[in-house]
């Protein structure tokens, strides 16, 4: 199993910045890609960032110029800095990974538990 440890979500006056870090762990298993997703109370959850292994990002169109994912492989950690926020920007961000054991494996998801993010106007 591979298991997400996400951390840096809190609370932050609008136009400040936060950092939110995901740290995949799982012996044996190989980290495709990444992301990041975000559910606000009463909304769908939505994509936020994704990030290949190679370091190819997409972002949500509404978020981009403000908000920045990376990563480390050999951390086998995903970033996502935030800045200027927003209100609207309060949710739950949750990370996701792709894993697999080998190259005959099947890539499986595996989802962190979450972590809050609330933005005070």
């Amino acid at each position: 199993q591979v298991q997400l440890v996400e951390s840096g979500g809190g609370l932050v006056q609008a136009g400040g910045s936060l950092g939110l870090s995901c740290a995949a762990s799982g012996s044996g298993f190989r980290i495709g890609a990444m992301a990041w997703y975000r559910q606000a109370p009463g909304k769908q959850r939505e994509l936020v960032a994704s990030i290949s292994r190679d370091g190819t990002t997409n972002y949500s169109d509404s978020l981009k110029g403000r908000f920045t994912i990376s990563r480390d492989n050999a951390k086998n950690t995903m970033y996502l800095q935030m800045n200027s926020l927003k209100p609207e920007d309060t949710a739950v961000y949750s990370c996701t990974v792709q894993a697999r054991r080998s190259v005959l494996s099947e890539w499986r998801d595996y989802w962190g538990q979450g972590t809050q993010v609330t933005v005070s106007s």
